[in-house]
């Protein structure tokens, strides 16, 4: 009883960050291990190891949650959709998709290009 009442109250109350808003939370130990059994079955010479593959996702989680709020929901949306594609979740993908887009963003664009036309060809 006092659990179910505790529930409502934590539900009820006002968190200081938006659901939308929160960084998702991965559960980025089953890719890990997964990686490192795939590693160690191609015979890999240089097989990452379990701590180094969670270090990675680590460093990742800790460097989204300083731009998480920077971002526009829009491109988080979708690079969170990436990222825990096919049933692997990961941080390091989550955070180079966005990386990948916000310097896509700043890339000048190029003016004056405009692709191959056969009416253009025709003259």
């Amino acid at each position: 009883m006092k659990a179910a009442l505790l529930s409502l109250a934590l539900l009820g109350s006002n968190s200081s960050i938006p659901v939308a808003d929160r960084m998702p939370e991965l559960k980025v130990e089953a890719l890990c291990q997964a990686t490192t059994a795939i590693d160690k079955a191609m015979g890999l010479s240089e097989a990452q190891s379990l701590a180094d593959c969670m270090r990675d996702e680590t460093t990742a989680q800790q460097q989204l949650q300083a731009i998480w709020q920077g971002t526009a929901p829009s491109l988080r949306d979708r690079c969170e959709g990436e990222a825990t594609s096919a049933g692997a979740q990961s941080y390091v993908d989550l955070l180079t998709c966005i990386q990948m887009e916000e310097i896509a963003n700043s890339l000048p664009n190029p003016s004056g290009l405009r692709g191959a036309s056969k009416s253009r060809s025709r003259k």
